[in-house]
């Protein structure tokens, strides 16, 4: 991928991660942090998005792709691995209260900006 690609799938990435937060927002989402990481090397993802909604807090991964269905499938097992670890570690430092429930959710958004919310995308 040249650089000039990089840069645009970049720049795409976040127009797509600020939808996401104001589509979130809209439906009733707080967002709690965005683009939260441990730190480059550890081993822990970055994750796009985390979100709370009454007792639930959401670790969201945010995929922007021309096809929605595209979009949902381009999370690689070793993804969800990475952002599981970073979920562990954001939970250390930030414990939340007792009866928290704690998910991985994915926001696929396509062409023109249209979203697919796909709550519980997986269970660690």
């Amino acid at each position: 991928m040249t650089l000039q690609r990089r840069r645009h799938a970049r720049a795409r990435g976040r127009w797509a991660e600020t939808w996401a937060c104001l589509w979130l927002r809209l439906k009733g989402w707080r967002i709690v942090a965005r683009g939260w990481h441990r730190g480059r090397g550890t081993g822990v993802g970055e994750v796009d998005i985390i979100a709370r909604r009454g007792a639930v807090l959401a670790f969201v991964e945010v995929k922007a792709r021309a096809r929605l269905d595209e979009a949902l499938e381009a999370v690689s097992a070793r993804q969800r691995r990475r952002l599981e670890r970073a979920a562990l570690v954001y939970l250390g430092r930030f414990p939340g209260p007792p009866e928290q429930q704690v998910r991985f959710d994915v926001v696929a958004v396509g062409h023109w900006g249209r979203i697919h919310h796909v709550e519980e995308a997986w269970w660690p």
